[in-house]
């Protein structure tokens, strides 16, 4: 009893003292504002409904809708694999988000599905940007001793982020409508941004994926 109690007293003092240093609230920041942004963004949830009763599209129109987040995805991939970010990382970040952000609204007020799929590039896109920015700065401003706790909290927000965000679009689509759900996602998303500029400053701060 007395060595477990001695371990857990050891494992809030490290977490406390971890918790006043400056990294940790980048990484909250940075483990939250995928949570919340996904949550609030899940508007590709609803690709079926806006291709049936928005854009009046079949299932080859629904296919290319669904394939289009992966090639904007796929396309930011290589670009930057060929040119890769290296300064104003916290910024590019944010940035990136709130595109994703307006992207669904763009998407969300769409009835031509040229620029439906141009948007939904655009919501791939951005979102790999941000995504190889947070991974980033998860794992590299983690101590090694903390790496693995740290890890497994960022997944455990991943994996529900994107199923609770697809539960809460498709409970609002139910009530608001699809075209409702995607405008209040996509303005959540940039309001989400603009709160987490002001709770988590030093995210504006970050230069380099090193932090």
């Amino acid at each position: 009893m007395g060595a477990c109690q001695a371990r857990a007293g050891d494992t809030l003092f490290r977490l406390r003292r971890r918790l006043l240093h400056p990294q940790p609230a980048r990484q909250l920041g940075t483990i939250s504002l995928d949570l919340f942004a996904v949550l609030l963004g899940g508007a590709t949830a609803l690709l079926p409904m806006f291709a049936r009763d928005i854009l009046h599209a079949g299932p080859w129109e629904l296919g290319l809708l669904r394939a289009a987040p992966a090639i904007g995805a796929l396309a930011m991939s290589i670009v930057l694999a060929r040119r890769p970010l290296e300064s104003n990382v916290g910024c590019k970040m944010l940035v990136a988000v709130a595109v994703f952000g307006l992207a669904t609204i763009v998407f969300s007020l769409s009835t031509n599905i040229v620029l439906s799929v141009a948007a939904l590039l655009v919501v791939g896109a951005s979102d790999t940007v941000s995504v190889v920015v947070r991974s980033s700065l998860v794992q590299l401003l983690t101590p090694d001793e903390m790496r693995g706790r740290v890890s497994a909290v960022n997944s455990l927000f991943i994996g529900t982020s994107n199923q609770l965000g697809e539960f809460e679009s498709g409970m609002m689509a139910a009530v608001l409508g699809p075209v409702a759900t995607g405008l209040v996602g996509g303005l959540g998303t940039i309001i989400v941004v603009l709160l987490w500029m002001r709770l988590f400053p030093d995210l504006t701060k970050v230069k380099t994926l090193q932090g």
